[in-house]
Parts: C-alpha cells; sequence; structure tokens
C-alpha cells in the first residue's frame, strides 16, 4: 500500500461558516445524491486499526470535524495514520499502522465518541494520557466511564470533577474483568469499552444497570465491527457483554454512508416535494439511520429503493405522529422539522438523553421553534410540536450540527429562516452546504 501523511480535515468540498440564509423552494426537488461516509463507523474503524495486529486500510472514511479529531487523537498517542493512494468522492482512504502507544494530550474537540472511545484506550498506553475537550463540550456525561474505567484497574485522575479534564496514567495493560455501568446518558459509554476490551488481560464482563439504554444500534454496529475483526462478543442477557481477551485481526474495510446524515436530504422532499435518492444505501445496515425508511413512511412519505440506491418521495401529506425515538434518538431534530408542517401534532419520546449531547437538543429545538412562531412543548423524555403557521427569523444552531441541519430543511417551506452558524455542520458533514445546493440545483427559489 502507497500511503502518504495525512492531513485531518481535509474534504473535497470545503465547510461554509457563519450566518447561512436558508433557501426556500419554489419548485419539486428531482435529486440524486451520494453522502460521505458514516462518522460512527468511521471512528470505531479507526479504533480499532490502532488496536490491531498490524496495518489496515479504511475505505471511503468520513473527512470531518469528528473523524479528524480522532486522527489526531490516535496520532499523538503513536499510531500512524496515513493518507492511501486511492480515494472515495469525498477524501482519501486511510492505512493505519499500530505502534507502541504512548502518553499525549488529547483533545476530543466536541467529539463524543472521542471522549468515549479513547478514554478506555488510554489505559493500554504506557504514560500519561490528559484528555479534554472543548469547553462547550465539557459538560457531556463522562462520570460512569470514569467509575468503569477505575473498577477495571485503570488510574484515573479527576479531581473529584467527574467530567473533562482528566487524566490516565496508563500502565500499558488494563486487567479488565466483571464491571457495572449506567449507560443512561449515552451508548458511546458502552461502545468505548468493547472496543478496547480485547486487549484487557482478561477480557471484560460488562454489564448494564440502568433502566433505560439508548441508541441500541449504535451497540449492534460495534458488536458488528468486533466480529469482522475476530473478536465475538457474548450477550447471555439484555444489557451483558462479554469480550474475551484475543487479538483484534487487521483488516482492510469498506465505510457506508452516514444514514443518519442523509436524513434532512430525504425529509426534504417530504417538505418541498417530489424526491431526492440516496445512492449506495446498503441493503443491511446497523446504523440508526437504516430505520429512516419506515420512520419516514410513518409521517407519510413514499419509500422506494432500486438498484442499491433508497427514493424518497413526498406523499400527500405529512402526518402527526407518536413515537418512541430511544433507538434513533439523533434523527430526532429532522423528524421535529417534519413534525412542523405535518397535518396533527407529534410526540417524540424516549429522548431525555439528548440533553446531554452538543447542546440540550430538545430545549434547543423548542427555542428555535418557538422564535419562528410555532409550538413545542418540552416533555420529561421528549417533546411535543404543533404544527401552525410559522415566519422567518434566526435559527440557532447552538455548536450542534444535527440542530443546524434542521434549520436548513425548514427554510425550505419558511422564507427568512437564517441558521446563525452553519459551520456547526463541519461536525460530522463539512460537505453539508455544497450537497444541499446540488439538492436543489434547477429548482426555482425565493
Amino acid at each position: 500500500m502507497t500511503a502518504n501523511a495525512y492531513s485531518p480535515g481535509e474534504t473535497a468540498l470545503p465547510p461554509a461558516r457563519g450566518e447561512y440564509a436558508a433557501p426556500t423552494v419554489t419548485g419539486e426537488l428531482n435529486a440524486t445524491l451520494t453522502i460521505p461516509g458514516s462518522k460512527s463507523l468511521t471512528n470505531r474503524e479507526l479504533v480499532l486499526a490502532a488496536l490491531a495486529e498490524g496495518p489496515s486500510r479504511i475505505g471511503a472514511p468520513l473527512p470531518s470535524e469528528d473523524s479528524s479529531r480522532m486522527v489526531e487523537a490516535l496520532t499523538a498517542l503513536g499510531v500512524r495514520v496515513e493518507q492511501a493512494a486511492g480515494q472515495s468522492a469525498y477524501g482519501p482512504d486511510l492505512v493505519v499502522t499500530p505502534g507502541p502507544l504512548s502518553g499525549a494530550t488529547v483533545d476530543a474537540g466536541q467529539a463524543g465518541t472521542v471522549m468515549r472511545f479513547i478514554a478506555p484506550l488510554a489505559g493500554l498506553v504506557d504514560g500519561e494520557v490528559l484528555l479534554t475537550a472543548h469547553e462547550n463540550a465539557l459538560h457531556r456525561p463522562m462520570g460512569e466511564m470514569i467509575r468503569a474505567l477505575r473498577d477495571l484497574g485503570v488510574d484515573v485522575d479527576d479531581d473529584g470533577r467527574w467530567s473533562l479534564p482528566f487524566r490516565v496514567h496508563g500502565r500499558g495493560h488494563v486487567r479488565g474483568g466483571e464491571v457495572e455501568i449506567d449507560a443512561s446518558a449515552s451508548s458511546q459509554f458502552v461502545s468505548g469499552l468493547l472496543l478496547a476490551a480485547p486487549r484487557f488481560d482478561v477480557g471484560m464482563h460488562l454489564r448494564h444497570t440502568g433502566e433505560r439504554l439508548p441508541s441500541l444500534p449504535h451497540i449492534d454496529m460495534t458488536i458488528e465491527t468486533l466480529a469482522r475483526r475476530g473478536v465475538q462478543v457474548e450477550r447471555p442477557a439484555p444489557g451483558e457483554w462479554i469480550v474475551p481477551p484475543t487479538s483484534i485481526r487487521a483488516k482492510d474495510v469498506h465505510v457506508e454512508p452516514d444514514l443518519s446524515n442523509a436524513a434532512p436530504f430525504l425529509a426534504a422532499a417530504m417538505i418541498a416535494g417530489g424526491s431526492v435518492t440516496v445512492t449506495d444505501w446498503p441493503p443491511h445496515s446497523t446504523q440508526p439511520g437504516a430505520q429512516l425508511t419506515d420512520l419516514l413512511s410513518l409521517m407519510g412519505a413514499r419509500v422506494s429503493r432500486r438498484s442499491g440506491a433508497l427514493t424518497v418521495a413526498a406523499g400527500r401529506a405529512i402526518h402527526g405522529v407518536d413515537l418512541d425515538l430511544s433507538a434513533v434518538s439523533e434523527l430526532t431534530p429532522t423528524f421535529a422539522g417534519l413534525a412542523l408542517f405535518a397535518d396533527g401534532p407529534s410526540t417524540f419520546r424516549g429522548i431525555g438523553h439528548i440533553r446531554g449531547h452538543e447542546t440540550d437538543r430538545i430545549a434547543a429545538l423548542a427555542q428555535n421553534i418557538a422564535a419562528l412562531g410555532g409550538h413545542a412543548e418540552e416533555l420529561p423524555d421528549g417533546i411535543r410540536i404543533e404544527p401552525g403557521p410559522l415566519h422567518g427569523g434566526t435559527w440557532r444552531a447552538f455548536h450542534d450540527h444535527r440542530i443546524a441541519t434542521t434549520g436548513a430543511l425548514v427554510g425550505l417551506a419558511v422564507p427568512g429562516v437564517v441558521v446563525d452558524e452553519i459551520g456547526a455542520t463541519a461536525k460530522t458533514l463539512p460537505q453539508f452546504t455544497g450537497l444541499w445546493d446540488r439538492m436543489l440545483a434547477g429548482v426555482g427559489r425565493r
């Protein structure tokens, strides 16, 4: 494999920054798009490649702020990440070569996968790792991860805060064993521990103790990526996982398109009319976005598949719904945008944990909807939205990529919507505005 030094953050379509006047359309859509690779899969594959027994090639990884943060973190710890000779439409394939892990400072930025996946890996480092994040992300839950790492024999110094920043005093190995964790705030706690567990001295027997475990598809995704590299995770009961101590196979992998990032584009057809097609839609996927086919159908879309592509076309109306989105909570902002134009009220439940994401997503949605003259009621575990007349105004991104894309979605039908910082989309989709313009090419605007 021919490789060159990797430059984080390179993309074929440079990210836009600052205020974004969301285009309002007057005609129906007829667009076909290719969506870049999955952020969730990219960062899982990067971690496993870093812990593998030899070099791995990652095809079509997502170039984004989150994936660049993961590359920077692994590189700082002693892993070599290089550009391969071939590349996808959005950036280079990557070659990851494991190396002796050494101490460093890791800044996770706003990437939850980096802070929760690197923390267990840091225990395998021979040296001290300072794990920190952007000031807007220091609030994100980490206490359960700190507690679990200590139970596994890792020395963690957090000055009693139970949050970032904290130091991991690595000894080059982790004892492992039995551990309990309440992952109600984030399934990433479970995934982060599962990814590193094959390298623990005795493996790991993990039990989730909380009443609810959100985003189960992401845990299934983690288990599937481990299985592709020869690690078989046992699941003796719901919320319980056993990982044996074993080597992680070096492997060349290809990253699927990010199906959750496709959500606002597919939903756009329901608001503007016409249809949007996303190419290379996988026949089977553990990504939460795979459930878009059923959920958009429930809200009135006409969904079809042909030749490996997924097409969503507008139906007669957008329907109000009552949905438990606990397994696919990252799709909530897109569904909230659709609900504003529905034929009746909508309630989205099982999503209380998204208050601890990049921002409090429930509060952010409610505030933005109110700013445009709409009505949304915050619930203890969700949000209820009443459709009605809307007017233009500022849609605040709150440093959250999914809140920002929802502003553009709403703006398709509401003139005068301005997203205050479209640069938030660079976290997982720096190409957003370029793709949005491509989708609207040839369609009348006002």
